[in-house]
């Protein structure tokens, strides 16, 4: 579908210009709370340190330009290896926070691109909260500005020959927004990217929130408050913990394993149907992969996600509640628990560019390698089974390999499994032959106790950290083993 301008919305009849179309083109967007807040780059970056030396180095690691800046209101880095392939990669992070401070991540596979000939850019974005528009346009302008930026560094580049975007959690919702049609037609910086890997992403745009909205409403239900208003979970938080919960992780105490009460159980039941279903490595994500308290944690909102909106999102009218084993609980659990409804325009286009919160649509037309943990509680598996299902409503399947891994937290992939889809979709794009990839639809296949295993790579090198190798440790002596690779 083809989204015009909104001037050419506006149309002759009886040879009269419509005068509230006229004043339709002159009326000014509205403001929101997002609009009002400051954020500021730390001094005046121009560049960055090295990578850290490791064995398999190469000159071009060694060797690389480094530049950093800002742009537009974000700090950007950028680096560029001595030989290079003529090819960038455009890295998109993940959630900041609320904070004022804006700061760059560098991609977690820098060292594999660099030594490959890529070069690489990522923005800070000029915003932080949710804000996946920001995300989008800054990304989008660093890379329509990666020429300039060498040009003024005095190393003289070609136009990249491709460009890619890959990104992590709310940085995977930016890399799935940024290859959407509905973008090209609207985005103020327009890219044209040449393909995409979206990592633990928010796959289905404000349908994530939509899920908290439900899973707050069954928590409350169960245990004993099911009327009370959501957007007063502080006051009732602890009760609902105590209620489903004998040990619960804090920001205080992350370590603490989840431990579910007999109530707990059948919210973690519905836990598991509302996050992908049954499948290996979720008991292991409730009881010590530590991330569902930061769902837990965005219970209570108005639905306006933190101000990036004006008006409530969320929609939880469609969802079903479902507590495995117990048709009865079920069946009084839907009965009981609060129903909440969107406002019909709270996420509309915009006049001014982008949706505030840009949607994820299916409508793309490059190749999209995507992965997912099993484990991840805080941005659910089941993103991966709405976007398969938007992208085969547009016919647009042939374009959609997904991998799952056998995480048991959010995002936490090796090194090697994010280099593994990164080159599955250079070669992809390259030479035109679909790699593989899993079934994330077929509940019997994602239930099954080797599931995974296909795209699990627990390889570990110096770029992985010390908390996602512990952590990788702990789920191979929890689980069966995969077999060998």
């Amino acid at each position: 579908m083809k989204y015009p301008p909104f001037s050419s919305l506006c149309v002759l009849s009886a040879g009269l210009l419509l005068s509230a179309c006229a004043s339709f083109q002159r009326e000014p967007e509205e403001s929101r709370a997002q609009d009002a807040r400051v954020f500021t780059v730390d001094g005046a970056p121009t560049t960055f340190a090295a990578l850290a030396a490791a064995p398999t180095d190469t000159v071009a690691v060694a060797n690389a330009s480094r530049w950093a800046g800002v742009l537009g209101g974000a700090a950007y880095q950028v680096e560029v290896p001595d030989h290079w392939n003529g090819k960038l990669v455009m890295y998109a992070h993940g959630y900041r926070g609320t904070g004022p401070a804006l700061t760059v991540t560098a991609p977690p596979i820098r060292r594999y691109l660099l030594e490959n000939g890529y070069a690489w850019a990522a923005s800070s974005y000029s915003k932080n909260y949710y804000d996946v528009r920001a995300g989008v346009e800054d990304t989008n302008a660093l890379a329509l500005a990666f020429t300039k930026i060498a040009a003024s560094n005095g190393r003289a580049l070609a136009p990249p020959i491709r460009v890619y975007i890959t990104g992590h959690s709310m940085g995977g919702h930016v890399t799935a927004a940024a290859i959407e049609n509905e973008t090209a037609q609207t985005a103020n910086n327009k890219v044209k990217y040449d393909g995409a890997v979206p990592m633990c992403g928010v796959m289905a745009d404000t349908e994530l929130f939509d899920a908290f909205a439900g899973l707050q409403s069954a928590a409350q239900a169960l245990a004993g408050i099911p009327s009370y208003p959501m957007t007063k979970w502080d006051e009732v938080e602890p009760l609902v913990t105590a209620s489903l919960f004998e040990t619960f992780p804090t920001a205080a105490a992350p370590q603490v394993e989840t431990k579910p009460t007999a109530k707990g159980h059948k919210f973690v039941s519905v836990l598991q149907n509302i996050s992908g279903g049954e499948r290996p490595l979720f008991n292991q994500g409730v009881t010590f992969g530590g991330t569902f308290r930061f769902a837990y944690g965005a219970f209570g909102r108005d639905g306006t996600v933190n101000g990036i909106l004006n008006k409530d999102v969320t929609d939880s009218s469609a969802l079903k509640f479902a507590i495995d084993g117990d048709a009865a609980a079920t069946e009084a659990l839907n009965k009981s628990a609060q129903k909440v409804s969107a406002a019909p325009d709270a996420n509309r286009l915009r006049r001014d560019g982008l949706r505030w919160i840009p949607k994820v649509n299916g409508e793309i037309r490059v190749p999209v390698v995507s992965m997912h943990t099993l484990g991840d509680l805080y941005v659910f598996f089941a993103m991966q089974q709405a976007y398969q299902k938007r992208v085969a409503v547009k016919g647009n399947s042939h374009l959609l390999v997904q991998r799952a891994i056998r995480g048991a937290a959010h995002c936490d992939f090796t090194v090697a499994e994010q280099v593994d889809a990164f080159d599955a979709m250079v070669k992809w794009e390259r030479d035109g032959v679909k790699p593989a990839g899993d079934d994330v639809i077929a509940a019997a296949t994602v239930a099954a106790p080797s599931y995974g295993c296909a795209f699990t790579n627990n390889a570990l090198g110096p770029d992985d950290s010390a908390p996602a190798k512990a952590l990788r440790q702990r789920i191979l002596a929890a689980t069966p083993a995969c077999p060998a690779r």
